[in-house]
């Protein structure tokens, strides 16, 4: 039970819950993963796995072994990293959790061109709501984060870029059209406050509700709607990079007549920016950052 190939089986298997998509995943026939397993369970003393024609179930036993067996995998690749840190090379892993708008928008092309510098480096990617990339983060899963308007952050933050947000569209050209049109709204509900600064704006400027509304749970597919001329919809300068000039873009004030914005952050702990492959992301992304703001000023 003290091969890594061992511990590998148990955390697929438990991350799985299923022998056909776990045996796809280990590259292994089932009937093999199965005597595999059941000779671990031997070694064990101990049933691991209920298994059942709905998939597999965790014994009390199963729960501690494979808690173990993710830890121990988690270690080496924590120790593999420290050594290879002694290296000039840029190894190891960067892992890092990312808003989804900024996935799709805006990280592409620093990661190709970190990728592209230090190719001995590896990147383990995942998308979402920001205050679900921060709690990858806290639960040390990731390395770093870049998420949307953080406030609470109590590691390390680094402020990347705010952009302002518009109202979008392929008819209404300015806000008092808003009130005479039966154009839905397209609104994307997330658990950040992005939703409620657009309510508080849209009440201090409207004195009702919009006639017609589209609420949707994906940032993209309000674009996607939005770029087609279904309704229109208020989104950041972010997701607005590929958009043709048909679209007209109204930016919104708060009543300072101040744009509203939201900022986006590359959060983490001291331990994780010590990593020399954390380092490497970090000055890309500094020149990547110098490089735009040089291009805005020379428009």
């Amino acid at each position: 039970m003290s091969t890594i190939s061992e511990l590998q089986l148990l955390t697929v298997l438990a991350q799985e819950m299923n022998m056909r998509k776990a045996a796809e995943r280990l590259f292994v026939t089932q009937p093999a993963l199965s005597q595999r397993l059941q000779n671990i369970e031997k070694e064990w003393g101990t049933p691991l796995f209920i298994r059942s024609q709905r998939g597999l179930s965790l014994t009390a036993a199963g729960e501690l072994v494979t808690k173990f067996a993710m830890e121990t995998l988690k270690k080496e690749e924590e120790v593999k990293e420290s050594i290879h840190a002694f290296k000039e090379e840029v190894y190891g892993t960067l892992k890092i959790a990312v808003a989804s708008i900024v996935g799709q928008n805006w990280l592409p092309e620093v990661l190709k061109r970190f990728v592209e510098r230090y190719p001995q480096a590896k990147v383990s990617l995942v998308t979402g709501w920001s205050s679900d990339m921060m709690k990858s983060v806290t639960e040390d899963s990731m390395h770093i984060g870049i998420v949307r308007g953080v406030s609470d952050w109590k590691g390390i933050k680094m402020h990347l870029f705010d952009d302002p947000l518009y109202l979008v569209d392929r008819e209404i050209a300015k806000l008092e059209d808003i009130v005479l049109t039966d154009r839905p709204f397209i609104q994307f509900k997330s658990d950040s406050n992005y939703y409620e600064e657009i309510q508080v704006w849209w009440h201090r400027n409207f004195q009702m509700p919009p006639n017609n509304t589209i609420i949707v749970d994906q940032i993209e597919t309000c674009k996607q709607l939005s770029f087609n001329g279904i309704g229109y919809s208020i989104l950041p300068s972010i997701a607005l990079r590929k958009a043709d000039n048909a679209l007209s873009r109204i930016p919104l004030f708060n009543d300072h007549n101040e744009p509203i914005t939201r900022g986006t952050w590359l959060i983490g702990y001291e331990a994780t920016f010590q990593l020399k492959q954390v380092q490497a992301f970090l000055e890309i992304v500094s020149e990547y950052l110098e490089e735009e703001k040089t291009e805005k000023e020379m428009d």
